[in-house]
């Protein structure tokens, strides 16, 4: 049996980077990324979902939901958690 990459993977179940599935993909992940991200930057602050939640004036399953899946977050609401919310810094890049 032939062993493959993840990169191998990827590209004959979700197709060849630039191609709409595969790209909807990679921005899933990035948007999971964020997540974990956050959650942990919460962790390392020792701060409860609820505690971050109230920060920032929004609820605790709101929290949840970023953590879980960043993919719904406003820009505002990015940098109200990380800024406000956790005393950290947003910096986002664009790529073309």
């Amino acid at each position: 049996m032939e062993t493959k990459n993840w990169k191998d993977i990827k590209d004959n179940i979700y197709g060849k980077v630039g191609t709409e599935r595969r790209d909807e993909l990679d921005r899933d992940f990035e948007s999971f990324k964020i997540g974990l991200m956050l959650k942990k930057a919460r962790e390392e602050k020792h701060l409860t979902q609820a505690e971050l939640a109230e920060i920032i004036d929004k609820k605790r399953e709101y929290i949840s939901k970023i953590e879980n899946n960043g993919s719904n977050i406003t820009l505002k609401t990015l940098y109200d958690v990380v800024e406000k919310g956790l005393g950290g810094k947003v910096k986002i890049s664009i790529e073309f």
